[in-house]
C-alpha cells in the first residue's frame, strides 16, 4: 500500500528540527479539519481521495530523499485543496498563516497548540467542536460553558506538552486511544467518588466555609447529602454517587419520628390536661431509646397508660406522628432531587454529576426513605419535567426484593412504575454471577454500588481486606479504538480474505501496554498532591483511609483503594472490520468479540498483579468520544459499510442500535461482557411507546437482565415534551401539566416564540 511505503521509508522534520517518523493520519485529520472549517456536512469520501494524492504525490518526490519538511508537507496539501476546492483551500491557507503569526507572538514551547485549542472553542459551536461536547453535562455553546471551556483546553494542552511522554500524547491526538479528562491531569484529580455519608454525618464535617453538625432530622440529612456531593464535585472531575441512600438516609427517618412523636404526646396530653398525671420526661426518655418507627404504642408505653382515653391518646400521637414523618420524608426527598437539579460546582456552570443507589434497606425507616424518593421521582420537578438528576439506581436482590415473597418486592414494583414514566431508576443486580462474591455477612458496605454513568469499584488488589463500595472510586481511564484495529487487520481494506488476528492482537497488546504506561504515569501525578490540595474529598476524609494522613502529607497509599481502567469502544464495528460480522449477527463473531475483551481483561488483571493496583477493564461509556474516533478513522480509511458509515461508534460491547433484535437475544449476547468489564457495564434496553401503561412488561424486561446475567441496566423510551408549557414526560391524550388536548393546535405565539433552525 502507498501509506505503508511512504512511512516505511520517510522521516518528517519538524520546525523545531526534530525528526519523527512519517505519519499519514496527521495528513488525514489535516485535510478532514479544512473540510470541517467550511461545511457542516460533506461527502467523506472526498477527503480520502485528497488524502490518497497527496501519499501518492510525496511517494513520486520525497521518498527517494528520506526526509520531508513540514512545511513541504503542508504545501503539498494546499495544492491538492486548490485543484479540489477552492473555499477549503482558502480557509486551509488563511489558517497556516495565522498560525504562522501565532507562532511569531508565542514564542514559548508549544504555545501555538493553545492558540488552534482556543480558537475552536471561540469560533465553533458544539456542534462542530468536540472539545465542547466531551462533557455533556456542560453547556458548551453558553458564555459561562464557553469561559469553563478555555481554562481546560489550555491545561489539555500543557498536559499534553510537559506532563507526558510524547508517545502518549501522539497517540490520543491521531485518534488511537482516548485519555479522558486529559484538561485535568495537571490538577491531579481522580474522577469519581461513592460517598460515605456515614463518615460524614457521624461528627459532623466542613466544606472549607464553616463547620456542619450532625444532622438530625431527615430534611436535614438530605440538605446535608446534597452539601456533600456538590462539595466534592469540586474535587474531582468525575461524578458524585451515595452507594447506600437508604441506609444512609434512614436515621433521619428515625430523628424525624422521634420528634414529632414527643410534640404529638406533648400536644394531645396537654390538651386533655393528663401532662400533670404522667412523668413526661420518662416518656420522652422511651422515645429516644426507640430503635424503630414500627412499634406497637400499647406495649411501650403501658407503663403510662392507665386508662382508656390515655391508651387512645398514645395510639393517635403515633399514628399522626407516623403520617407526618412520612410526609416530611418526602418533602425531603423532593427538596434533594430539586436541589440536584438546580444547585451548581465548578464556577456556576455546571450541574453536579449524581447518582443514588438504594434499594436493600429492609428496615421500615429505610423503605420509607426508598418509597418516597421514588414518588418524588415520579412527581417530577416544579413544571413535571422528568428530573435528570441524581441518577438512581435501583438494587435488585434475590431475598430482598426480587421475588413476591421478598420484603422489599413492593418497592420494586413501584420502582419498575416509576422508572416506566420517568427513566430512572435504573437497575444493578446484586445476584450476579461477578457482584455476588463481594457481598460478605450482609454488610451492605460490601454490596457492589454504580456510578450513574456505570463506574464500578469493588475488588481491591493493593488491599484485599478493603473490597467495599463507600469511599472509593475511580482514579483515570484511557480508551482504546478498536474499530481501527479491525480495519488495519481485517478483510475490509480487500487485501486479504481471513482476518490476521495475530497481527490484531500484537497491536492490540501494544496499545494495552501503552495505555498501562499512560495511566502509571498520570497516577504518579495524581500521588504528588497532598491533602491540602483536595480540602473534603481528603479533607474531610471522604475518600477512604484518608483520616489516616498527615496535612501535606502525600496520598499514594491511599489513591491505591482506587482503580486505573483501560475501556474500549466499538466493539461491533470492529468485528465488522475483522470478520464482516458484528455479535449481534453470528455466534462466530460472538466468541471473537468475547475472546478479545477477555484478553484485555486478562492484560488488565496481569498488570494488576505485576503493579499491585487496581488495573480494570471498562466497557467506556460513549458521549462524544465515539463521534471523535469514527471521524479521524473515516478520514483516513473512508467510509467503510457497517464501520465507518454511521456518525458514531457503537457504545463499548453493545450490540448496534440499528440491528433489529428482540430483547431476549440482545441482553444474552450482551450480558456475557458484563462479568469481564470489571470496571464497569451497562446495557440498555429501547423501547417505543409508553411504556408506563404495561409496568408487568417493564419488570419482565428487568427480570431477563437478571437471568441474562446483566450487572447495571437500563430501560429507555420516549419522553415527551409540550410545546406549549414545557411539560416534560410521558403525555397521553391530555398534558398532565396545562390540560392541552393532543388533537389541539398549538397557538400561533407559542411557534412565533421557539427556538427552530429552519
Amino acid at each position: 500500500m502507498i501509506k505503508d511505503a511512504v512511512e516505511n521509508d520517510l522521516i518528517v522534520v519538524k520546525r523545531s528540527g526534530q525528526r519523527v517518523p512519517f505519519n499519514g493520519t496527521k495528513i488525514a485529520l489535516a485535510i478532514k479539519k479544512g473540510y470541517d472549517s467550511v461545511y457542516p456536512e460533506y461527502d467523506e469520501k472526498i477527503v480520502n481521495k485528497i488524502y490518497e494524492k497527496v501519499l501518492k504525490t510525496i511517494e513520486k518526490e520525497y521518498t527517494d530523499r528520506k526526509t520531508i519538511g513540514i512545511e513541504e508537507v503542508q504545501d503539498i496539501i494546499e495544492k491538492e485543496l486548490k485543484k479540489t476546492d477552492e473555499a477549503v483551500y482558502r480557509s486551509f491557507s488563511e489558517y497556516r498563516e495565522r498560525r504562522a503569526a501565532s507562532r511569531e507572538v508565542f514564542a514559548v514551547k508549544q504555545q501555538h497548540k493553545f492558540v488552534k485549542a482556543i480558537e475552536s472553542l471561540g469560533l465553533k459551536s458544539s456542534k462542530e467542536e468536540n472539545l465542547k461536547r466531551e462533557n455533556a453535562n456542560v453547556d458548551g455553546d453558553g458564555p459561562m460553558g464557553t469561559m469553563l471551556h478555555f481554562g481546560p483546553t489550555v491545561s489539555r494542552e500543557f498536559a499534553k506538552a510537559y506532563l507526558m511522554d510524547a508517545k502518549y500524547a501522539r497517540a490520543h491526538d491521531e485518534g488511537a486511544i482516548h485519555i479522558h479528562d486529559l484538561d485535568f491531569l495537571a490538577m491531579g484529580t481522580t474522577t469519581c467518588n461513592q460517598i460515605d455519608l456515614d463518615k460524614l454525618f457521624k461528627n459532623g464535617f466542613t466544606t472549607g466555609h464553616g463547620f456542619l453538625r450532625t444532622p438530625n432530622d431527615i430534611m436535614s440529612y438530605t440538605a446535608l447529602a446534597a452539601i456533600c456531593i456538590q462539595a466534592n464535585q469540586n474535587d474531582q472531575h468525575g461524578g458524585q454517587s451515595i452507594p447506600m441512600f437508604d441506609y444512609y438516609m434512614a436515621p433521619g427517618v428515625k430523628k424525624t419520628f422521634k420528634k414529632q412523636l414527643k410534640q404529638m404526646l406533648y400536644d394531645y396530653l396537654d390538651l386533655d390536661g393528663f401532662l400533670g398525671e404522667i412523668d413526661f420526661d420518662k416518656v420522652v426518655d422511651v422515645i429516644s431509646a426507640l430503635d424503630t418507627i414500627e412499634i406497637d404504642p400499647k406495649e411501650v408505653f403501658k407503663e403510662y397508660i392507665t386508662s382508656e382515653r390515655l391508651e387512645e391518646m398514645f395510639i393517635k400521637a403515633y399514628d399522626k406522628a407516623l403520617t407526618k414523618t412520612d410526609r416530611i420524608t418526602y418533602q425531603a426527598m423532593e427538596a434533594f432531587i430539586h436541589n440536584l437539579n438546580t444547585m451548581h460546582s465548578r464556577a456556576g456552570a455546571q450541574v453536579p454529576f449524581s447518582s443514588v443507589n438504594f434499594g436493600t434497606d429492609t428496615s421500615p425507616e429505610g423503605r420509607m426513605v426508598i418509597k418516597n424518593f421514588l414518588l418524588a421521582t415520579d412527581a417530577g420537578l416544579g413544571h413535571g419535567e422528568t428530573p435528570i438528576f441524581p441518577i438512581s439506581i435501583f438494587k435488585l436482590k434475590e431475598g430482598v426484593s426480587y421475588n413476591k415473597e421478598d420484603p422489599n418486592y413492593d418497592l420494586f414494583k413501584l420502582a419498575c412504575k416509576v422508572s416506566a414514566k420517568r427513566l430512572f431508576p435504573n437497575f444493578s443486580f446484586l445476584d450476579s454471577t461477578f457482584n455476588k462474591p463481594y457481598l460478605k455477612d450482609n454488610d451492605p458496605k460490601t454490596e457492589v454500588g454504580y456510578m450513574g454513568c456505570r463506574t464500578r469499584v469493588i475488588g481491591n488488589v493493593a488491599y484485599p481486606d478493603k473490597e467495599v463500595t463507600p469511599g472509593r472510586g475511580n482514579l483515570s481511564f484511557t480508551t482504546i479504538n478498536l474499530p481501527r484495529l479491525g480495519i488495519k487487520h481485517g478483510i475490509v481494506d480487500g487485501t486479504r480474505t481471513k482476518a490476521d488476528m495475530k497481527g490484531f492482537y500484537e497491536e492490540l497488546d501494544e496499545l494495552l501496554d501503552l495505555c498501562k504506561g499512560q495511566l502509571l504515569q498520570r497516577f504518579d501525578v495524581q500521588c504528588s498532591k497532598s491533602v491540602n490540595n483536595f480540602k473534603f474529598l481528603l479533607g474531610a476524609h471522604v475518600w477512604l483511609d484518608s483520616e489516616k494522613l498527615e496535612p501535606g502529607q502525600k496520598i499514594r497509599k491511599i489513591l491505591k483503594h482506587g482503580t486505573l481502567s483501560i475501556g474500549f469502544i466499538g466493539l461491533a464495528e470492529c468485528l465488522k472490520a475483522l470478520i464482516g460480522e458484528h455479535h449481534g449477527e453470528s455466534e462466530k463473531a460472538q466468541k471473537l468479540g468475547l475472546e478479545i475483551v477477555k484478553h484485555m481483561r486478562e492484560k488488565c488483571d496481569e498488570y494488576s498483579k505485576e503493579m499491585k493496583l487496581n488495573f480494570t477493564c471498562l466497557a467506556t461509556p460513549a458521549e462524544g468520544l465515539s463521534g471523535r474516533f469514527v471521524g479521524i478513522d473515516r478520514s483516513i480509511y473512508g467510509k467503510i459499510k457497517g464501520v465507518t458509515d454511521r456518525e458514531y461508534y457503537t457504545n463499548s460491547f453493545h450490540v448496534p442500535v440499528y440491528y433489529h433484535t428482540t430483547i431476549q437475544h440482545k441482553l444474552e449476547v450482551e450480558g456475557k461482557y458484563h462479568r469481564l468489564t470489571n470496571a464497569g457495564h451497562i446495557s440498555y434496553i429501547e423501547i417505543d411507546g409508553d411504556t408506563a401503561n404495561n409496568v408487568e412488561a417493564f419488570e419482565k424486561i428487568i427480570r431477563i437482565m437478571h437471568d441474562c446475567d446483566i450487572g447495571y441496566g437500563a430501560v429507555n423510551h420516549p419522553v415527551d415534551r409540550d410545546p406549549v408549557c414545557g411539560y416534560v414526560g410521558v403525555i397521553g391524550d391530555v398534558c398532565p401539566k396545562c390540560g392541552r388536548k393532543n388533537f389541539e393546535g398549538v397557538p400561533l405565539e407559542t411557534i412565533t416564540n421557539l427556538n427552530c433552525d429552519c
